[in-house]
């Protein structure tokens, strides 16, 4: 292990970067901070102190606390967005590579009218249908994703499809599921870990212009565009929710992309010639 990260010391530190965020937010009831949902009108638009590590916002609540769990609400968001998108999207790409021909072309075709909206056009006109709330972001950003896994996966498919080995785990009988779980699925492994990272790194951000739009979490649940929206109201008397609210989207989008390049990296074989 310990000479492993030393090969990968860009990888290590992704992981260690993106993990410590992750934990936080697993933790952040666990943290002993204040309540982030308790207004003290009497300690409006502080700055910096004791009591309030990173001060407090217009209705008194604590900064920090609210960033802490703002971390969950977009961790929670982005990880079931993408996890849908990845199951939906992966799933038809590799059912269209395998089994191609009508099945193919249309799959395909339904993922470049997705293709041809723009994201956060598509992903508004997703919410406007279901409602602003955490969950119609989380089915909007998933909707707006999954046609770039179902294109991501269908390539390397198509590849592994016309391999010596798939073709005769068909001849001697496998079924479509074996095949399929056995054979296609671990061999799309690398590819489906840094396109996971590389999307959760968008979809930070595009979870906090959906929630500085007001069409994600809705108030008074912590988020970190949110957090920025309202901030940005009382830039000139205090700056530090907005300010620190960029911080930290800024942290959690920059770990994710960063991981995804470290595993690019890191299984890529042509990479690795090249080194």
């Amino acid at each position: 292990m310990i000479a492993f990260m030393r090969r990968n010391k860009l990888l290590t530190f992704a992981a260690i970067f993106v993990s410590l965020q992750v934990l936080l937010a697993i933790f952040a009831p666990l943290l002993g901070l204040q309540d982030p949902y308790q207004q003290v009108m009497v300690q409006r638009m502080k700055g910096p102190n004791p009591t309030n590590w990173l001060g407090t916002d217009q209705l008194g609540r604590d900064v920090l606390a609210r960033i802490v769990h703002g971390y969950r609400t977009s961790l929670l968001t982005c990880v079931t967005a993408v996890g849908l998108s990845l199951l939906a999207g992966g799933s038809l790409g590799m059912l269209a590579a395998y089994y191609g021909g009508w099945f193919d072309r249309i799959i395909m075709r339904i993922m470049d009218v997705l293709f041809a909206f723009p994201i956060m056009l598509l992903a508004i006109g997703v919410i406007a249908v279901l409602g602003p709330s955490a969950w119609s972001a989380a089915l909007a950003i998933a909707i707006v994703y999954t046609p770039i896994f179902a294109r991501l996966l269908r390539g390397p498919a198509l590849v592994i499809c016309a391999s010596e080995y798939v073709n005769g785990a068909k001849a001697i009988g496998a079924s479509d599921g074996r095949i399929i779980f056995l054979h296609l699925l671990p061999n799309l492994s690398s590819v489906v870990l840094v396109q996971t990272s590389l999307l959760l790194s968008a979809a930070v951000l595009v979870e906090a212009s959906l929630s500085f739009l007001g069409l994600g979490a809705q108030p008074p649940t912590p988020s970190l565009g949110l957090m920025l929206s309202e901030g940005r109201n009382f830039l000139l008397l205090s700056p530090w929710p907005a300010v620190f609210a960029g911080f930290a989207i800024l942290f959690l989008s920059f770990g994710f992309n960063l991981l995804g390049d470290a595993l690019r990296d890191t299984l890529d074989p042509r990479l690795k010639a090249v080194a």
